[in-house]
């Protein structure tokens, strides 16, 4: 609490000249509460931001310049366009146009059909990056551990133009 000092300065003598001065009254504020609010909210903030954890996915990158030579009936490739339609195809096949609430179950389904299935998905550069990140939520929640993220080629943008024309 604050504490008002009234006591009289010292130091402070009449001079015959000069008028005398106003008497300064001190104030003394006590800051325990202060001190206390403080800690309060530093405790109550250290709790609260150490039981939120962040979401995150762990990625294991390969090093650098490594080749990795995987069979063409082992890869299924799932193709995105910029407006967010999905294409899949497995190794040189055609690719086939797939909506995606029913990517889940076609993930499942090729994997339980082929153990070593690796997924490789390529996306428009154009395109959003929610679509890269629903898929890669999507391929979790199917349990698939094992893919990859590339760029769409033009190879790829012509075999969609095949299909979709």
């Amino acid at each position: 609490m604050g504490m008002v000092d009234t006591s009289a300065p010292r130091g402070h003598e009449k001079k015959k000249k000069k008028r005398r001065k106003m008497r300064r009254i001190g104030i003394k504020i006590d800051n325990t509460p202060m001190v206390d609010v403080a800690f309060l909210l530093l405790t109550f903030f250290m709790l609260t931001t150490t039981m939120n954890r962040p979401q995150t996915m762990e990625i294991n990158l390969p090093p650098e310049k490594t080749t990795v030579e995987v069979a063409e009936s082992n890869l299924l490739t799932l193709l995105v366009k910029e407006d967010g339609s999905i294409y899949w195809r497995i190794g040189s096949e055609k690719p086939e146009k797939i909506e995606f609430k029913d990517l889940r179950s076609l993930v499942v389904q090729k994997s339980q059909q082929n153990p070593k299935l690796i997924t490789l998905i390529k996306i428009d550069r154009k395109g959003k990056y929610q679509t890269m990140v629903d898929l890669m939520d999507e391929l979790n929640l199917a349990n698939m551990t094992r893919f990859s993220l590339a760029p769409m080629q033009d190879t790829d943008r012509k075999k969609l133009e095949e299909v979709t024309s």
